[in-house]
């Protein structure tokens, strides 16, 4: 067997000699990877880190592929299914070239700072009469700052948590009475790159997982993956709907993290030992933009990537016959 043609920066072509699936396959992957290369170039990521990240994703899923090939057989396998040449193949799998990209749904480490979050916004114990977050003593019996953190872990100590809470800026310590206070609506923590990074990784991979699957199930999709979609908008339009959207999860959060902790408290431990643990990752996002507007998050330069137009004179109609609005359901 002759080995694929060695790795080339070439032009790929828009798939325009293949199948309709083909072409819809490659106009949804330049999708998803215009952010991904915008990204990468606000934050100095190069193209060849970039290049050696996605041929390792391309080696695992090949290798999920085709489960219980003999090793000697396995790369040969690899380099046909993804036309990489056997070397890289080998390198990429060599024990020693270092662990795999996180992306066949391994999950991210146990969060406790947004553990302790959430429990503290949703739970009934921790909120007043009018359903907000309580002031807490930092220490004492329940209700307290130190009560809490305890019920979430006794691993960590209560003051690790509220430092690390206090450094995202989530939580405020007022050291004249000594107490602690809830900040924000959301664990969204400001000014960690890091932290936020890794939101991104789990919840846009999470999400993109969720919708792969669906594509390529043979019968029902099996994750709930919808989307409500509408144009014709005025700018300001967000302006109406961002407390509607905060609403509307506030009210899921305090639904869900009750049922998903009852959940896990009920679980039998003997039938968990026998059975690897699920998880679930449940989510509500939007996104809107203004065509020809610059992005403001991140790189205040760069415009998103251009859509295609649906027609090359686009006819003048009344407003009220431009309105639209529509929803993507996959399941």
């Amino acid at each position: 067997m002759t080995d694929p043609a060695p790795d080339t920066d070439h032009d790929t072509g828009a798939a325009s000699d293949g199948s309709p699936e083909q072409r819809a396959l490659h106009e949804a992957l330049a999708q998803l990877l215009a952010p991904v290369a915008r990204l990468a170039v606000a934050r100095g990521l190069p193209y060849a880190a970039a290049q050696e990240l996605l041929k390792r994703a391309f080696v695992e899923a090949a290798s999920a592929a085709h489960p219980g090939l003999a090793p000697h057989r396995k790369v040969s396998r690899i380099a046909t299914t993804t036309g990489i040449n056997r070397r890289e193949v080998t390198r990429l799998t060599a024990p020693e070239a270092g662990r795999a990209p996180r992306g066949a749904g391994r999950p991210a480490a146990r969060s406790l700072a947004s553990e302790l979050y959430v429990h503290w916004r949703t739970h009934a114990d921790w909120r007043d009469a009018l359903g907000r977050p309580r002031v807490l003593p930092r220490l004492g019996p329940a209700p307290s700052f130190e009560a809490l953190a305890q019920a979430i872990t006794r691993d960590v100590h209560a003051r690790s948590l509220l430092d690390e809470l206090c450094r995202l800026g989530l939580a405020r310590l007022d050291e004249a009475s000594d107490t602690v206070s809830l900040q924000g609506d959301a664990f969204v923590p400001s000014g960690d790159r890091v932290r936020m990074l890794g939101f991104l990784g789990a919840n846009v991979g999470d999400h993109l997982r969720a919708a792969v699957d669906n594509v390529l199930a043979i019968d029902r999709p099996p994750h709930l993956e919808q989307a409500l979609f509408a144009e014709g908008l005025p700018p300001q339009s967000m302006d109406a709907l961002r407390p509607l959207l905060r609403e509307q999860w506030a009210r899921l959060r305090e639904a869900l993290v009750p049922a998903l902790e009852a959940q896990i408290a009920g679980a039998d431990a003997s039938a968990l030992a026998e059975a690897p643990r699920a998880r679930v990752r449940l989510g509500l996002y939007a996104y809107h933009e203004v065509p020809g507007a610059a992005h403001a998050a991140g790189n205040p330069q760069s415009a998103p990537a251009p859509v295609p137009p649906r027609r090359a004179a686009p006819r003048r109609r009344p407003p009220a016959a431009r309105r639209k609005k529509d929803t993507q359901d996959s399941t």
